[in-house]
């Protein structure tokens, strides 16, 4: 039995959860997991529920009968077929942890995505994303060409029809109208730091500080500069004892995980925009299992 997810967002209301459960059994679909959340702030109720369709309807059957009930409670909803994975365009400047940290995880299955290509502006990383059968595309990025470098960009997320850019420390700056087109559709991963450490060599200013934690920020990307709605963040631990350079280790180490378990929950469809903050539901059972190992 093929395994599907139900996505909704509406106003709050009574009876959205008895609506959604009796209609998911009136289809012959047995409920696997679910997951609800009532914000009493702004009013919004959303929902995710994982569930087997018993007597074979699809998603696209059971998208046109739930039509009317979406309709009745102003309901944004989408039915996902959970076998099929997201397609993904990561990009890559010269930090390659991100980077290889994801392959690894694709490669074992422990990422519900298809890579369809790496997008990068310089050519470190074509040999390793070549040699796992993945397009490479080198698209220098200048001040003079950087309207015709990002039509470049967009040319290959169209041609490949991804559905999800990951920001894999690529490290330009991407145009406002770019962020608007792909709003809620790209992923960024950068350091964070009690104090907050901008510009060049981050990590060098918190050494110097003696920082006692660093970590790691993964958010969707908009017009203002890393301060997009957060979907994942961690930290690790420093200790007086450790140096600048394992400073960087650790951020790296940090960094890898942080956006790996971001695009593991957008790629689930378990994260929902809500306003300038992200309702972020736990995983369904199962879903972290791989594939294979090694």
């Amino acid at each position: 039995m093929t395994k599907y997810c139900l996505t909704v967002t509406c106003p709050t209301s009574r009876g959205i959860v008895a609506a959604i459960s009796t209609f998911l059994s009136d289809m012959g679909c047995n409920i696997t997991d679910s997951s609800q959340f009532d914000d009493v702030e702004t009013g919004k109720f959303f929902m995710r529920v994982s569930f087997v369709s018993e007597d074979g309807f699809d998603d696209v059957a059971l998208a046109k009968d739930f039509h009317d009930i979406a309709k009745s409670f102003g309901m944004t909803y989408a039915f996902h077929d959970e076998s099929e994975k997201m397609k993904v365009v990561i990009m890559v400047s010269r930090f390659g942890h991100c980077l290889n940290d994801l392959l690894y995880r694709w490669r074992i299955g422990a990422l519900p995505i298809e890579i369809v290509a790496v997008i990068s502006n310089h050519m470190e990383y074509q040999k390793v994303v070549v040699n796992h059968d993945i397009p490479f595309h080198c698209i220098p990025v200048t001040k003079e060409n950087k309207p015709v470098a990002e039509a470049a960009i967009m040319q290959v997320v169209e041609d490949t029809g991804a559905e999800l850019i990951v920001l894999a420390r690529y490290m330009q700056i991407l145009s406002d109208a770019m962020c608007q087109k792909m709003s809620g559709r790209i992923i960024n991963i950068h350091h964070s730091f009690l104090p907050s450490f901008k510009g060049a060599n981050p990590y060098k200013q918190a050494f110097e500080r003696g920082v006692k934690l660093i970590g790691a920020t993964a958010h969707y990307v908009t017009a203002d500069l890393d301060e997009g709605p957060i979907i994942e963040q961690d930290i690790v631990r420093i200790t007086h004892a450790q140096s600048a350079a394992d400073y960087v280790s650790l951020g790296r180490d940090v960094e890898s995980q942080a956006l790996a378990r971001a695009i593991h929950a957008h790629a689930n469809h378990r994260v929902f925009q809500n306003g300038n903050k992200t309702v972020v539901f736990p995983a369904s059972p199962g879903s972290y299992s791989s594939e294979r190992m090694g």
